[in-house]
């Protein structure tokens, strides 16, 4: 039968992080790509956050370049206001209808200057802003959208609902770029596969009466409070009360509104850390704010989330109590509000609070069942898409894949990971039909300013208030008028919107500038988006230059605003100092070979491996053990009662046939040089006394090396065979009905069985959560009791982080009798084992029981100690790879929100336990995601590399090889010429780091970017 021939097209529905990140990756890869959104511009939730956890990162600032780059690649085409109407399958593609409604503004014509919302005489409230302030009929979404263009609403319009005014059209759009005819238009796209993010809603506690929701005003929910912190918020990022614009003095957080209850038996996952995130926030705004987050268990069990939990507690003074709400009562004089609780004692107290933030849980989008309907997928019992943990990107239809919080809820880096992954799955059913239906973007001529004069043009960004509410822009911009070789400065709301990019572009031409100078946030996240409108604008994009007056000014010394404008000012003039001594630089393109080497051969690398080989890439596996499996070999069931054990012995039989997949067992990689798109790394393999060194040339690397299981050494482990690892037990459990097993699972040497939390974890030693451990214990309680009915299963734990939809399953454990009980970290449950002659002594543990106010003893036949997932030896690897480690040796990612797979070296990526302790699904999701990222290295075939490399004076240079023993990149070496020994960079490999030149003996090596005369002239801006 002929092999029907798929589209090079994909639809991606939702324009949030999850699809703008899907429809970025999508289009690198080689496809065209259709975003459907239904609301008048793409950021999804994301646009509304205040700041991200745990970097503080301001949300829309690391938002807005993805924006910017998804609005203007040639290879998107975003459809705002738009739904899919009808989708068919036809000749091996999927027919889309689907149906656009009007904005009545003419994108092209709009230029966003706002005369139109100025002039318009209806407000309505603003849901950007959650309702707390109001916006005209005609408005912009937010002032950093995309498309940034004005939209009519159509039911509040007055000319459109009673035909009045009309005045924005005939007398304020100076474009005429309103057009009330508009009608809905419908259009038919054929698309090889689809990806559905969504996204998600948030609860509305309306029907909660008891929390006061509406009623109260100073009841505001999570996300409101975001606006309220938010620089662009209703407050102007003031933290106000909604009744009457005062400072709170006493804040109190509820947790769990609209989670873990009859109605959402599942967690959000995301509550607790992001109710920190805001408490930390809110203290920023004013340090002496009262605090008190009101909670059940705090779930932060994400990378590097306790560490942030405990900065709360410690630094910030934030007050946690473990309780549950029962009331909230008004003061109708005072607006103050009375928080009624049940303690841990079991005692109801009374606490009075300025306001209160209720920490809202995540539903599954209003729109899921209708998505269900058209796309014909299936959703499970909460609405959230249904699918598989060992697949948990596909959906019930081939080919439509589905990424974000629509799948479940999840946070930012999740939802990240899962859309890259979206696009791998993609890629391997399109991959025949990369590059078919793509443009290649056309630059102007780049204008020669060799010898020219430098003038330069600065662009001083307000950030909101992020930077305007502490620095005087104003005033920062008439200083930089009067500097050398300024020939126009002006200030910006937003420097990083559409618009100002537009903006930048008709400066540079209008005023002949040959140098750009922003001042704004950091480079490390918008430095590619200004140099890339430099060079749409005809310029080289290495004449721009950038002055960080927010994260090391304004954030810094926010209550020091005077100093932190003279601060602005100096990093203003020595960005402009080094600017007029600027330089074109020339990128270089290296070709690609094509070509993964996966180190790890468990889970997460062989997923990655599949991915790559089938869409057609050939790849080493390289795995120090005898077999491939790595740590799911020790996982025999699963939360939800599936045996992996049969599905990983299938997947090893596909990689080891695969002949694209050259396995390497019981191997190392021993070294490893070059750059993206040509690395050469040394493999070690065979027999430890008689090893084989083979060399591999590659384009890519995929870190995937996997964790292992701490040896406790707590509770008498290793002395009794009764004492046990979670995992251990599991393996009893699977061969329960062995009658050579060395405990009885189902008799009377089994009737009573004690597990412990977080032995070893969070604490000092190991401060992090391993995230699947109360899962863990969990799954393996429900066995027990279904083998043993009779048995009391005891559960001793902190916080049980039974996140997302694994809620269920501690709920069903409850509901079959497993018993749990809470200890404090200062109390630990203390272990005893009884001496006896006639048979073994038994195991007693005695645990405070925070309930009951007093000690308790329990009997254990079986003991079983949940202990932590920690890192291999990384320190070898890391150091060869030129890969960093956090504090805790696992691997870290090149920025925990957007880039979670990715290193900062380029060519290297990361997944499953090398990243961090994560479950199953989480793993899966982050190794086909690693493929996906690499997938676009590869099917390029060429890539640029910066020009920031190091240069050799080879007249000064004597050949003392300094510089080359000093290289952390292996990017300097020593050749012959004319007889002497020479130093020499290899471009490709080169950090830009500037070690060697700081270094050289004779001053014989400068930096591209950043040598002597342009360091020197911002030393010398400084005196």
């Amino acid at each position: 039968m002929k092999k029907q021939k798929k589209t090079g097209s994909v639809l991606v529905v939702g324009g949030g992080v999850g699809g703008i990140q899907a429809a970025l990756d999508l289009a690198e890869s080689g496809y065209y790509v259709y975003m459907v959104e239904k609301s008048s511009a793409i950021g999804g939730a994301m646009a509304q956050l205040d700041k991200t956890f745990p970097t503080n990162d301001c949300s829309l600032c690391i938002l807005s370049p993805k924006l910017v780059e998804c609005g203007r690649h040639l290879n998107i085409e975003i459809l705002t206001l738009t739904e899919v109407t009808e989708v068919k399958e036809e000749n091996g593609n999927y027919r889309v209808s689907l149906l656009q409604r009007p904005r009545y503004i003419d994108p092209n014509k709009c230029t966003a200057c706002g005369n139109c919302a100025e002039k318009c005489p209806t407000k309505v409230p603003d849901e950007y802003n959650e309702g707390l302030g109001y916006r005209k009929a005609i408005h912009i979404k937010y002032a950093q959208a995309v498309p940034l263009a004005y939209v009519i609403d159509a039911e509040h319009c007055k000319y459109l609902t009673e035909g009045k005014c009309g005045l924005c059209a005939t007398k304020f759009c100076k474009t005429g770029a309103i057009d009330f005819s508009q009608k809905p238009e419908t259009k038919e796209i054929t698309v090889g596969s689809i990806i559905l993010a969504p996204g998600f809603d948030e609860f509305d506690p309306s029907p909660f009466y008891n929390y006061g929701y509406k009623r109260f005003k100073n009841v505001v929910t999570s996300i409101e409070f975001e606006r309220i912190l938010n620089a662009s918020g209703p407050y102007k990022g003031e933290v106000l009360r909604p009744s009457d614009r005062e400072h709170p003095k006493k804040v109190a957080f509820i947790q769990c509104v609209g989670s873990r209850d009859t109605a959402h038996p599942y967690c959000s996952s995301v509550c607790c850390t992001y109710a920190i995130k805001e408490s930390v926030v809110a203290k920023e705004h004013n340090p002496d704010l009262d605090i008190s987050i009101f909670f059940m268990d705090m779930r932060t069990q994400g990378k590097g989330f306790d560490a942030y939990y405990e900065r709360a507690k410690t630094i910030h003074h934030i007050r946690f109590v473990r309780s549950k709400i029962t009331d909230i009562k008004e003061d109708e004089a005072t607006e103050n509000l009375v928080l009624a609780y049940e303690a841990e004692d079991g005692k109801i107290r009374h606490e009075p609070f300025d306001m209160v933030v209720l920490s809202v849980g995540l539903e599954a989008a209003k729109t899921a069942r209708e998505l269900s309907r058209t796309f014909g997928i299936g959703l499970n019992e909460f609405n959230f898409c249904r699918t598989d943990r060992l697949q948990p990107l596909k959906t019930t239809k081939p080919g439509i894949f589905v990424a974000g919080a629509f799948q479940g809820p999840k946070d930012i880096p999740e939802t990240v990971a899962q859309a890259s992954a979206a696009v791998s799955e993609s890629s391997c059913i399109l991959a025949d039909s990369r590059w078919t239906r793509t443009a290649k973007k056309e630059y102007p001529p780049e204008r020669d300013v060799k010898g020219r004069e430098p003038r330069i043009g600065v662009f001083v960004c307000h950030c909101g208030i992020n930077i305007g509410g502490v620095v005087d822009v104003p005033d920062v911009k008439e200083y930089a008028k009067g500097l050398p070789h300024v020939c126009y400065a002006e200030e910006n709301l937003y420097t990083c919107s559409q618009d100002t990019q537009e903006r930048i572009k008709e400066k540079i031409r209008e005023h002949d500038l040959n140098r750009v100078v922003v001042t704004a946030c950091s480079p490390r996240t918008h430095e590619p988006l200004f140099q890339e409108t430099l060079r749409e604008a005809g310029l080289n994009r290495y004449l721009f230059e950038m002055a960080n007056i927010r994260d090391h000014c304004s954030w810094v010394h926010m209550h020091e605003k005077e100093k932190a404008t003279r601060k602005a000012k100096d990093l203003l003039k020595m960005a402009v100092s080094k600017a007029a001594l600027l330089e074109p630089l020339e990128e270089i393109t290296v070709d690609v070979i094509n070509r993964a080497l996966i180190i790890g051969g468990g889970l997460a690398g062989m997923t990655a491996a599949l991915q790559l080989a089938k869409q057609g890439f050939e790849c080493h596996l390289i795995e120090k053990e005898k077999a491939l499996g790595g740590h799911m070999r020790k996982i025999y069931f699963m939360l939800d009662g599936k045996a992996p054990q049969a599905y990983l012995k299938r997947m090893i039989r596909e990689v080891e046939e695969n002949k694209l997949i050259h396995c390497h067992k019981n191997s190392q990689v021993v070294h490893t040089e070059g750059y993206i798109g040509n690395f050469k790394s040394s493999i070690r393999t065979g027999n430890p006394s008689a090893p084989e060194d083979l060399q591999i040339e590659h384009g890519i690397v995929i870190v995937a090396t996997g964790a292992k299981e701490y040896e406790p050494k707590e509770y008498l482990y290793g002395r009794d065979e009764r004492i046990m690892t979670q995992s251990q037990l599991e393996k009893r459990i699977s061969e329960f009905r062995d009658p050579n097993a060395p405990v009885d699972l189902s008799g009377d040497a089994c009737r009573s069985v004690v597990m412990i939390q977080c032995v070893a974890s969070r604490c000092e030693e190991l401060p992090y959560c391993s995230k699947v451990c109360c899962s863990q214990a969990i799954k393996n309680a429900l066995r027990l009791k279904e083998i043993n009915p009779d048995c009391e299963v005891y559960i001793l734990y902190r916080d049980v982080r039974s996140y997302g939809l694994n809620e269920i399953y501690y709920r069903e454990a409850r509901e079959k009798g497993v018993i749990f009980i809470r200890y404090d970290e200062d109390k630990k449950p203390a272990i005893r084992i009884n001496d006896s002659n006639s048979k073994p002594g038994d195991i007693c543990l005695k645990v405070y029981d925070e309930v009951l106010g007093r000690d308790i003893l329990i009997r254990a036949d079986l003991l079983v100690l949940s202990v932590p997932v920690i890192p291999n030896e990384n320190e070898a690897l890391a150091k060869t790879l030129k890969v960093p480690l956090t504090s805790d040796g696992f691997f870290l990612e090149a920025h925990v929100k957007l880039r979670p797979v990715d290193f900062a070296t380029e060519g290297v990526f990361l997944c499953g336990l090398a990243h961090s302790p994560k479950p199953v699904d989480e793993t899966v999701s982050q190794a086909i995601a690693a493929a996906a990222r690499a997938s676009i290295p590869l099917s390029k075939g060429k890539v640029k590399v910066e020009p920031i490399f190091s240069v050799i004076d080879k007249e000064k240079c004597i050949g003392c090889a300094l510089c080359e023993e000093i290289c952390a990149f292996n990017a300097i070496r020593l050749i012959q010429e004319d007889g002497k020994s020479k130093a020499e960079t290899i471009k490709a490999s080169c950090k830009g780091c500037g070690t060697c030149a700081a270094s050289c003996p004779q001053n014989a090596i400068s930096m591209q970017h950043f040598d002597n005369n342009q360091i020197n002239a911002q030393i010398q801006a400084m005196g």
